[in-house]
């Protein structure tokens, strides 16, 4: 019985020792691409439990980004690193470490305030940054080269890496409406677009079938507009399930919502639509419609006729009031405010809103209507009263044809000319076209394996392929051009899962078209690389499309 337990104790020691005979090595090739990779000529850095993460003490962005960066390396590898707080975390090495540490640095001479620069020697590896945000960036292209699994030692090839993003709006959206996600959900889509380099979350709160914002000074909005009496079946088919449906967050909720983001460098921009898309809002308060209800929380998908009525005074103020509270949960430069799918039956209809076309002295003029000029006359109210506060608003592509002043920034969905348009304009512009940024459509064409969408076809490759700045548009206009957004609009999206399905791979696609240069974007070389993200994907147990990663022509739509 000795005998057997001495063997078996030498053979566990010599599978150890040829285990870490046999390190695992990292790959820099992730996604997405940094700009430049160097090798160095000298030894690899061995990566282990011995290794420290410094950080400049005193600062708490660091001090988060060196604990993060451990959780990170143990999530994927099963190493524990320390973190430690150092005057000068370059020069600063253990005595006890002769494997050398991870160096966490802000470097004022870096270019781009995002930009990162990994150097990786026998004696460590520096990450370094103009701002913490810069040094996230470059923690998460360290995380993603490394081998999935647990090991003890992992090889770190010399190297000099660079880069920065091309946009400085990279974005996703998240529809919390039409369906319901609880906070958990939320902070997992962030550390989802975290691991992709992302820092804009367009977060939709408000629509006709729901309510989703605790407003404190009107609590029917999510009382009574955060419900709805069922749901239609598939794409807006005459059977209801019956089911009483919503919920909402708690300003605590969100408060805890956008502190979670911001520690991972992203911003949440909260969409509060108006003057349509109300009719949750209307429900509550019908005294705000042109007809005064009596109104349903929508069980449809679509477009209704109903929205707010801008000919009261008090509509305006309830506009206010509500973005009053809005500007107090989302410390952010921007609030989204819709815009779009703004019928304006009601007010040709209503004496109120013709009044107010009266004693504001607007007709129509060319192509737009007295009632879309009123539209872009409440626009200005609001961006007035949110530029009072120090504010700017987003909106939808419809603006541009209700006149607005041009710092309302505009995003471009009904294609790209809208945003070419409003470029040529001198609003800055966010790209996020249907084709091929709606992350809601089908990802191949044959779509009977696969869950229900909303409809059409964004493959990958279509993805990866879009250039959104236009070729012919203007050099002294480009600059106009923020960034990139796809968007997840959830009618037929019911539970995390399936928004994971949907985003994933498409979202590593996505976020070469925001990081690299036209230039270096290579759809095949990206296929190569792509496989070893979605181990990540594994580790964490995200749910994606697979067969993203083998098929192609298959997935492409008719012509």
């Amino acid at each position: 019985m000795i005998f057997r337990r001495l063997i078996a104790g030498l053979l566990m020691t010599l599978v150890a020792i040829a285990s870490l005979a046999q390190d695992s090595k990292a790959d820099y090739r992730v996604v997405p691409l940094p700009e430049r990779i160097d090798g160095i000529k000298s030894a690899d850095f061995r990566l282990t439990e011995q290794c420290v993460v410094n950080y400049p003490m005193g600062n708490r962005d660091m001090e988060r980004n060196a604990a993060m960066l451990s959780q990170y390396v143990e999530e994927l590898t099963g190493i524990h690193l320390s973190t430690r707080p150092c005057k000068d975390p370059k020069s600063s090495v253990s005595p006890a470490d002769r494997n050398g540490n991870i160096s966490l640095l802000i470097d004022p001479k870096e270019g781009n305030d995002e930009g990162y620069s990994i150097q990786v020697t026998p004696k460590g590896v520096e990450i370094s940054g103009k701002s913490p945000a810069g040094v996230f960036y470059g923690i998460q292209t360290l995380r993603k080269s490394l081998p999935v699994g647990n090991t003890q030692a992992i090889q770190l090839p010399a190297a000099q890496i660079v880069s920065s993003p091309r946009f400085s709006y990279r974005g996703m959206h998240l529809d919390c409406v039409r369906h319901f996600f609880s906070v958990e959900t939320v902070k997992r889509y962030i550390d989802i677009m975290a691991l992709h380099g992302m820092n804009r979350l367009h977060w939709h709160l408000t629509d006709d079938q729901g309510w989703r914002v605790e407003i404190k000074k009107y609590p029917r909005l999510t009382e009574v507009g955060g419900w709805r009496n069922g749901t239609t079946l598939g794409h807006n088919s005459p059977v209801n399930d019956g089911i009483r449906y919503g919920g909402y967050y708690t300003q605590e909720e969100i408060r805890d919502i956008v502190r979670y983001a911001a520690e991972r460098y992203i911003t949440i921009i909260p969409e509060i639509d108006m003057p349509g898309h109300m009719v949750a809002a209307l429900t509550a308060y019908p005294e705000l419609g042109c007809t005064g209800g009596p109104y349903e929380v929508w069980t449809l998908w679509g477009v209704t006729d109903d929205i707010l009525c801008v000919g009261k005074d008090h509509t305006l103020q309830f506009v206010k009031d509500v973005l009053d509270e809005v500007m107090q949960l989302f410390p952010c430069e921007y609030i989204h405010i819709g815009g779009d799918e703004s019928p304006r039956v009601r007010w040709q209809e209503c004496p109120l809103c013709q009044q107010r076309i009266r004693d504001i002295g607007i007709s129509a003029e060319g192509k737009q209507s007295a009632e879309a000029r009123l539209q872009g006359w409440f626009t200005t109210q609001i961006q007035e009263y949110l530029a009072q506060h120090g504010k700017r608003i987003i909106g939808w592509d419809e603006l541009l044809d209700c006149n607005v002043d041009i710092t309302a920034t505009i995003m471009s969905w009904r294609g790209a000319e809208p945003g070419a348009r409003g470029a040529n304009l001198g609003h800055d512009v966010i790209m996020t076209p249907v084709d091929p940024l709606y992350f809601d459509y089908y990802q191949t064409s044959k779509t009977w394996n696969e869950p229900t969408a909303f409809g059409g076809c964004n493959t990958l490759k279509k993805v990866y392929d879009f250039e959104p700045v236009a070729s012919d548009l203007p050099a002294d206009k480009r600059r106009h051009i923020l960034g990139v957004q796809a968007n997840v609009w959830t009618e037929y999206i019911t539970c995390e899962p399936q928004v994971q399905y949907q985003v994933l791979p498409r979202m590593a696609a996505l976020a070469e078209v925001q990081w690299l240069q036209p230039e270096l974007k290579d759809y095949q070389n990206f296929k190569s690389r792509l496989p070893h993200l979605v181990d990540i994907y594994k580790r964490y147990n995200w749910t994606y499309r697979a067969k993203s990663l083998v098929l192609e022509d298959e997935d492409q739509p008719k012509k």
